[in-house]
C-alpha cells in the first residue's frame, strides 16, 4: 500500500446535538427498559440506528405503530405540531423531545415570523427529517427551496414581507449562493441570523477545508442519508481532492489508494468516534503514521430532556 501518512481532521464526529439524543435514548433505556419507540432514525447513522435495535429499540415512521400506553422519543431533527398532536391523541404513557435546541430555535422562529404574516423561504431539502419538521410549524406560508434555480423560480404573496430561514446542517458556504440571489429577488427579505447555522457543520466543512490542503484523498465517515456527511465530500471534491462517503473501514476499495501517500479521514456530526480510530487503525496496521489536525475545540453541550436528566 502506497499510503505513508494518514491525517484525522479535528473536530469531526458527534455534536452537542446528536450526544444529547443518543443519550436521551440510552438513559430512556435504563430507566424504562425496552420496548422503546423512537420518531425515524435517531440520528443518521446506520451504526448508531442497528445497535439500539438490538437493544429492543423500534424506529417507527409514524405515531400509529407506536401501541396505545408506548414509550415515544422524538428524533434530533425535530416534528411537526401535527406528530405531536397525534401522539396526544394515541395516549402514549411517554412522550419525549429530544430534538435539537438549534432545529427547536428554527421551529420557533417559523412560529413567530407566521403570526407576523411573513412568507417563509426555507432553504434546504425537502424530504430531510428536519426540513419535514420545520416547514410543519406554517405549511401555508412556506416554501422550500434546496438550490439556486429553485430560488430563482420562487414567488411569493407578498415581495415585500418576506423572510429566509435554512436547515441548520447546512453551512454558511452551503447557503450564500442561494441567499444572494433570494435577496437580489427579495430586497427587503428578513436574512437568517448566523447562529442558525449549526456551529458543528460549519466547524467539519472547515476543518475538511485545512485537510484537503494536506492530503490526496479524504475518506468521510458516515452514512449515505446524512446530508452534513454528504456535505464534508462535497466539500473535498470542491477543492479537487477525492472524497468517498463510507459507512467503516469494510467499504474502503482499494481501488481508491492506488498512487495515494496521504490520506485524510474525517466524520459527519451523526458518526461514532471509534469508527474513525478503526479507519485510522486500518492503516496504522499497514505502516502509515497517523496525525491529527484542526484549530477549533468544541465545548457545546446541551441539556437532556427532563424525563430521563436524572436517570442514571
Amino acid at each position: 500500500m502506497s499510503v505513508k501518512k494518514v491525517i484525522v481532521a479535528q473536530p469531526r464526529g458527534f455534536c452537542a446535538g446528536v450526544e444529547m439524543a443518543v443519550e436521551t435514548v440510552e438513559r430512556a433505556l435504563k430507566k424504562y427498559g425496552p420496548p422503546l419507540y423512537v420518531f425515524h432514525e435517531i440520528v443518521h447513522n446506520r451504526h448508531v440506528v442497528e445497535d439500539f435495535i438490538h437493544r429492543g429499540v423500534t424506529f417507527v415512521q409514524s405515531v400509529d405503530q407506536v401501541p396505545i400506553g408506548g414509550k415515544l422519543i422524538f428524533s434530533a431533527h425535530g416534528v411537526a405540531p401535527r406528530v405531536w398532536q397525534r401522539a396526544r391523541e394515541r395516549g402514549l404513557e411517554v412522550v419525549i423531545d429530544a430534538t435539537c435546541p438549534l432545529v427547536e430555535k428554527v421551529h420557533r422562529e417559523v412560529r413567530r415570523f407566521a403570526a407576523q404574516g411573513y412568507w417563509i423561504i426555507l432553504v434546504g431539502h425537502e424530504e430531510h427529517d428536519e426540513i419535514v419538521g420545520t416547514s410543519g410549524e406554517a405549511p401555508e406560508r412556506i416554501q422550500i427551496v434546496a438550490n439556486v434555480e429553485e430560488a430563482e423560480k420562487v414567488r411569493v404573496p407578498d415581495p415585500e414581507k418576506v423572510v429566509v430561514l435554512t436547515q441548520t446542517t447546512l453551512s454558511v458556504d452551503d447557503t450564500r449562493e442561494i441567499i444572494e440571489v433570494l435577496k437580489r429577488k427579495f430586497p427587503k427579505m428578513i436574512t437568517p441570523p448566523k447562529e442558525d447555522i449549526c456551529y458543528a457543520t460549519q466547524n467539519r466543512q472547515d476543518a475538511v477545508k485545512q485537510l484537503a490542503r494536506e492530503v490526496g484523498l479524504v475518506l468521510v465517515i458516515g452514512s449515505p442519508n446524512s446530508e452534513n456527511s454528504n456535505q464534508l465530500c462535497r466539500v473535498a471534491r470542491s477543492r479537487g481532492i477525492p472524497a468517498y462517503l463510507i459507512n467503516d473501514i469494510r467499504e474502503i476499495n482499494s481501488a481508491w489508494l492506488e498512487g495515494v501517500e496521504r490520506v485524510g479521514i474525517t466524520s459527519g456530526a451523526s458518526a461514532p468516534d471509534r469508527l474513525v480510530w478503526e479507519a485510522a487503525d486500518f492503516f496504522r496496521q499497514r505502516g502509515a503514521e497517523v496525525t491529527t489536525t484542526g484549530f477549533v475545540e468544541e465545548n457545546v453541550h446541551f441539556a437532556l430532556p427532563a424525563e430521563v436528566a436524572n436517570a442514571p
